[in-house]
């Protein structure tokens, strides 16, 4: 077979190659790369090695599939998120490698929290809920106008101490109401209550 418009010979491999299998190259008489693209990625991971670069090992993935650089599994398309400027269209990291990344990075955004440390604060609270001692801890309770983590309680502590407004004489109030005593505020002036003692 000889050089034509169909087919280049790789100066690496020295075998005729369809063009498609050639990296463009504006600067080349043809317009593509010296090496085939197979060639070229040995050639670059080769010479990255001898730089002392730590260089990912090539993996042969099956059609349809793809390799998380953070795990390293092997996964179907439908196992990541589209990433419109990538090469194959999808991220370079799976579903479920991007949702731990996330839930550090939130934690430390919001709350300036590693995750080792929330497991330290869940590890001192035994692994329970403080408010209500029977759920396992899970969820970062912080002051809304400090900003100071508090602890970790279940979900429906920490909701209900936020729909409370984070006001401690409601949550006092909130628990006469369920000891029984009833809340029932005396008009001492026009529009002023006294509360019960």
């Amino acid at each position: 077979m000889f050089e034509s418009e169909d087919a280049k010979r790789c100066s690496r491999c020295k075998q005729y190659k369809p063009r498609a299998a050639f990296a463009g190259n504006r600067a080349a008489r043809d317009g593509l790369q010296a090496y085939c693209q197979e060639c070229w990625a040995a050639y670059h991971q080769a010479r990255q090695l001898a730089k002392g670069k730590n260089v990912r090992p090539r993996v042969e993935v099956p059609e349809g599939h793809k390799c998380c650089r953070s795990c390293g599994t092997i996964k179907p398309h439908s196992e990541w998120h589209r990433h419109a400027t990538a090469s194959d269209g999808l991220s370079t990291s799976c579903k479920s490698c991007r949702a731990v990344k996330a839930r550090a990075g939130h934690l430390k955004r919001h709350y300036g929290l590693t995750e080792a440390e929330r497991d330290e604060m869940i590890a001192s609270q035994m692994g329970l809920c403080v408010i209500c001692l029977k759920v396992p801890a899970g969820h970062v309770d912080h002051c809304h106008k400090t900003g100071k983590v508090r602890g970790v309680l279940c979900f429906n502590c920490n909701s209900a101490i936020g729909k409370l407004g984070d006001d401690p004489d409601a949550v006092r109030r909130a628990a006469a109401y369920l000891e029984g005593i009833a809340w029932k505020p005396t008009l001492v002036a026009p529009g002023v209550y006294q509360l019960p003692s």
